[in-house]
């Protein structure tokens, strides 16, 4: 069974900004980062548990990640009984583990 996606809406903001950053780096880029996103979700739906273990995370906590290939981005998301929320589109390098705070059931 497909579950559906939900995005918190700071993952959504987060999305937001780093496409417009790319976008003013090089026009089109921000599309390009939106596609690997895209495709990353897609994944994610399709089959949740092949996300690898979010790093620094206690085990009872189910987050998993994916991460870009061409961009240092991870799509870090919870995979839970009815749906899989997405907590962050997180930076690789930037402010490791910000988003923990949106771990609430």
């Amino acid at each position: 069974m497909i579950k559906p996606i939900r995005t918190e809406p700071e993952a959504e903001q987060e999305l937001l900004e780093a496409a417009c950053w790319y976008e003013q780096r090089r026009p089109g880029l921000g599309l390009e980062f939106l596609a690997a996103i895209r495709a990353a979700v897609e994944l994610i739906q399709r089959d949740p548990a092949g996300g690898s273990r979010v790093p620094g995370v206690k085990d009872e906590v189910p987050a998993r990640r994916i991460v870009l290939r061409r961009f240092p981005y991870a799509v870090v998301f919870l995979e839970l009984e009815t749906e899989v929320r997405i907590l962050a589109f997180a930076h690789a390098r930037r402010r490791p583990g910000y988003w923990s705070g949106r771990l609430r059931p």
